[in-house]
């Protein structure tokens, strides 16, 4: 059961992405009655939403369960106001862009976002109503929201009051961005990111009596910027008590700190583990005896849009097993250790058909370890 439920959720995911890739595509398409697209048109609107990009990845991390979002305001190829989400009640990109510019909108300007405006009122108001009373009349977006409240909405109340739209600009690399939030906002199950260091032949610690790091400084900075970009840490009781972790972000200028997240059978679980003892105690949840799949259905209840499991073993065959994995973040260490301590150990597939096979897959060096970034594939193997 675990098994089809965990494939259920990958399904889901993968159905997001390819639909919000199609509307990017019809929308898009239904725009060249309003907006001339030549070459050059093109090319410069790559150039202005990767420019809101940057500005929408200043606050990535620090915007859940809010998508991380940018914009900027050009004028004559010139960008004259830029603005980004920052987190929940605060102003959205679009509105903050237009409030540095400080000055009536010229015809000629555009407003570039990396998502469609909302249209809605949530906890602040309609993004729409901000850009129409600003007087803008272009405007390019990334990515359509796949949020069902606001999904296309936007771009039509814009294009009805006037306004010419173009839409999937960079749609795959804007929608990319908020890869945790889509999910999340679609099924309430948080995105999960499966994440380890381990030995070339896939242990996960070095033997009894060393130190328990297997890759090296760089490494481990390098995954503290991916804690900071999640909302919960998970892991296993075994791991609290051999290696007693902080589970916190580090090395980084102010970080929102994430939610760390036990999962323990017994209930047995060292009382002045750092856990449970540091000030960040008060952010530390144990779930007793339950299922993998639950533990997420009722994170993600908690507003939680992504969950960074960081082991043990067990936890990640786990996740693995139930097909609960949305991404691999994998750190290679140049040694060999052999040992018990395997990385993905878990019941393991029936044969070489049945195994998770990975897309997108991305390779980097990080001192001396490999990091390998990879998206599970749901489809007949290749």
């Amino acid at each position: 059961m675990l098994l089809w439920r965990g494939i259920f959720n990958i399904v889901v995911c993968n159905y997001v992405t390819y639909w919000h890739n199609s509307r990017a595509k019809n929308v898009a398409a239904s725009e060249d009655r309003n907006y001339s697209s030549p070459v050059a048109t093109t090319q410069r609107d790559k150039q202005f939403i990767r420019a809101a990009l940057k500005e929408a990845e200043k606050a990535e991390g620090q915007t859940s369960p809010n998508p991380a979002v940018g914009a900027v305001l050009v004028i004559d190829n010139r960008i004259v106001a830029k603005g980004h989400h920052r987190g929940p009640g605060h102003e959205h990109a679009e509105i903050e862009c237009l409030r540095n510019f400080d000055a009536p909108v010229p015809a000629r300007a555009t407003l570039y976002v990396t998502l469609e405006p909302c249209s809605t009122v949530g906890r602040t108001s309609p993004c729409t109503d901000a850009i129409l009373k600003a007087g803008v009349r272009k405007v390019v977006v990334g990515a359509v929201d796949v949020n069902p409240r606001h999904s296309g909405k936007g771009i039509a109340q814009l294009q009805n009051a006037g306004v010419k739209v173009r839409n999937g600009i960079l749609a795959e690399e804007c929608a990319r961005l908020n890869e945790a939030f889509n999910k999340w906002i679609v099924t309430r199950r948080p995105f999960v990111i499966a994440k380890c260091g381990m030995s070339l032949d896939g242990r996960l610690t070095r033997p009894s009596g060393e130190p328990r790091w297997i890759t090296g400084a760089p490494a481990r900075r390098h995954a503290h910027h991916l804690r900071a970009r999640v909302d919960a840490i998970l892991v296993g009781a075994e791991t609290v008590r051999v290696d007693n972790p902080r589970l916190t972000v580090r090395d980084m200028r102010g970080p929102r700190q994430p939610w760390r997240v036990v999962l323990t059978r017994s209930g047995k679980l060292p009382r002045h583990a750092r856990l449970f003892s540091d000030r960040m105690a008060t952010r530390t949840l144990i779930y007793q005896g339950k299922p993998l799949a639950t533990v997420l259905k009722n994170l993600g209840k908690r507003d939680v849009t992504s969950v960074l499991i960081e082991g043990g073993g067990e936890v990640l065959g786990q996740a693995l097993d139930a097909r609960l994995i949305d991404k691999v973040q994998l750190y290679l260490a140049p040694v060999l250790t052999g040992g018990p301590v395997i990385a993905f150990p878990g019941r393991g597939a029936r044969n070489a058909m049945n195994a998770l096979r990975l897309r997108r897959i991305s390779y980097q060096q990080i001192g001396q370890s490999v990091c390998i970034t990879a998206y599970p594939k749901v489809g007949p193997s290749e």
